[in-house]
């Protein structure tokens, strides 16, 4: 139990760092290519992985309709998903790119109620409402902003979105995620290509952004997501492992202080509050007390 809890610490403080690593990379070097070229270190990572520990077989016995499956959940859930979350944190400050980027646990509760048939309850409504509020407490925070910062939490809602309805879609296939997400990681590599061939002027990367790109795709998209699948399957209770998630908002907040010297406002802080406190109410389980029986006399 204790391993998991120290691979969950390792993968929260990795996660804790892609705000502020991509918004550095993002100085110089266009969305689609950054994406691209991180996209592509993932999916070379885990096809390693992958041919290392023999998963590389279960290949052969995909038919094409699932890797059409595959195909469309990495551009839903990981291209979209990233492509907007990177212009977000590009207009943005990280802090508040990263804030909004977690309302997708919100968005699958949301999903999971329209698609899953999920029971819709008194708690999630508040949670929803408490996250809701934390967006517009952000948004009266950025009135007096420019345009593109105003589409910069557009598409970080947006961002959140596509991830939770790509969450919630991806449960429904039992696949291996292995396979699965070195295949993701291959979707957002050659769409990210073409997207910046048609739409970007790409730069040289220099050792900086090349280190930047490295952690991005390496460590944050492959290595992190290796040690949260084996820290997930070997807790005794994955609830508890899973709620040290909600740390990572308050972490890239600290992390974006000290490196990119960014200010944090009383907006961010009470956003920050309203959409991870909600997240957390929908998450908690609250037992009731049982009744007491009367004692036999």
């Amino acid at each position: 139990m204790g391993k998991s809890y120290i691979y969950a610490g390792i993968t929260v403080l990795i996660w804790s760092t892609l705000a502020t690593v991509a918004k550095i990379v993002l100085y110089d070097i266009p969305n689609f290519e950054a994406l691209a070229f991180s996209g592509f270190s993932a999916f070379l990572f885990l096809l390693i992985i992958n041919i290392i520990n023999g998963s590389i077989k279960e290949m052969k016995k995909y038919k094409a309709k699932d890797y059409l499956i595959m195909t469309g959940l990495g551009f839903l859930g990981l291209f979209m998903y990233n492509a907007l979350y990177y212009y977000g944190i590009f207009v943005l400050s990280s802090q508040e790119a990263c804030i909004l980027n977690y309302l997708w646990p919100m968005m699958i509760v949301v999903f999971a109620c329209v698609i899953l048939k999920e029971k819709i309850t008194a708690k999630k409504i508040t949670a929803l409402i408490m996250s809701f509020a934390g967006i517009v407490v952000l948004s009266l925070g950025s009135a007096s902003a420019s345009e593109n910062k105003l589409f910069g939490i557009i598409a970080c809602i947006a961002a959140a979105v596509c991830y939770g309805l790509f969450s919630v879609l991806n449960k429904k296939h039992n696949l291996n995620q292995s396979i699965t997400m070195m295949w993701f990681w291959l979707i957002v590599a050659i769409c990210s290509l073409f997207a910046g061939l048609l739409f970007e002027k790409w730069q040289e990367i220099s050792g900086v952004q090349f280190i930047g790109i490295a952690w991005l795709g390496i460590v944050v998209n492959a290595i992190a997501y290796l040690l949260w699948a084996i820290a997930l399957k070997n807790a005794d209770d994955s609830a508890k492992i899973a709620n040290l998630a909600y740390l990572v908002p308050f972490l890239s907040i600290i992390i974006s202080a000290v490196v990119l010297k960014e200010q944090m406002s009383i907006n961010t802080v009470i956003a920050a509050a309203l959409i991870v406190g909600g997240i957390i109410l929908q998450a908690v389980n609250i037992k009731k007390p049982a009744e007491r029986r009367p004692e036999n006399k």
